[in-house]
This record gives structure tokens, C-alpha cells and sequence, in this order.
């Protein structure tokens, strides 16, 4: 008697105790699954992030590399015609110029371009 209660709690035999061990196995199966794909997608994230950490940091760089270009290129114009305020003039007036094509005239030339550089980034093809 002892014996059968003991093997009757123990495991299940028959169809029954397929279903039960299919089931359970199936349940741990989805959950291995589940696991994986969330540590994949915490892969991918910390790639994204650590990506956008270098291209923040490369553009601080530029940033930099570009104002120092910028006043640089004024002082050189300013000291071809003899006053260094008309050579931040000029700079300014450039930049100013492109600022309105790009606002006035052509508002959608910059957004395209930045779309362009995006899909590409990301492999997607029109």
C-alpha cells in the first residue's frame, strides 16, 4: 500500500505522465527561450549605447576641431585685408548664408540627408 501512494506521487506513468513530463519540458523549453532573447537584446542595447557614447564623444571632438577651424580661417582672412574683424565677419556672413538655404530654400535637403545617413547606418534599402 505504502508503495503505491509512494509511486503514485512520485511520477505518473502512462499517457498521463507524458502529457505532464511533455508539458514541464515544453515550459522550460519557452522560458530557456524567453532568457536567451532578453539577454540578446541587452547585447544588442549596451552595443547601441556604447556606440552612441563614441559617436557623442567623436562629435565633441569635431565640434571642437571645427571651432578652432572656424576662427582660424577668420584671422587668416582678416590678416589678408588688414582688419581681423572682417574676417570673422566673413566667416559669420558664410555661415549665416548656409543657415538660410538650408532654412528658407531647401528646408528638406538636410532632413533627407540625415534620413539617408540613418537607413544606411542601419542596412535598410528603399
Amino acid at each position: 500500500m505504502e508503495q503505491e501512494s509512494a509511486s503514485a506521487k512520485g511520477a505518473r506513468k502512462g499517457i498521463p505522465g507524458l502529457i505532464d513530463k511533455t508539458v514541464s519540458s515544453t515550459y522550460e523549453d519557452l522560458m530557456a527561450i524567453i532568457e536567451a532573447k532578453l539577454e540578446l537584446v541587452k547585447i544588442d542595447l549596451t552595443e547601441k549605447v556604447a556606440l552612441l557614447g563614441a559617436l557623442l564623444i567623436l562629435l565633441v571632438i569635431f565640434m571642437i576641431g571645427t571651432a578652432y577651424f572656424i576662427t582660424s580661417l577668420a584671422l587668416l582672412v582678416g590678416e589678408l585685408v588688414g582688419h581681423p574683424f572682417i574676417g570673422y565677419l566673413a566667416i559669420s556672413l558664410f555661415f549665416l548664408g548656409i543657415f538660410t538655404v538650408l532654412t528658407r530654400f531647401r528646408p528638406e535637403l538636410l532632413k533627407n540627408f540625415i534620413h539617408k545617413i540613418l537607413l544606411s547606418a542601419n542596412d535598410y534599402r528603399k
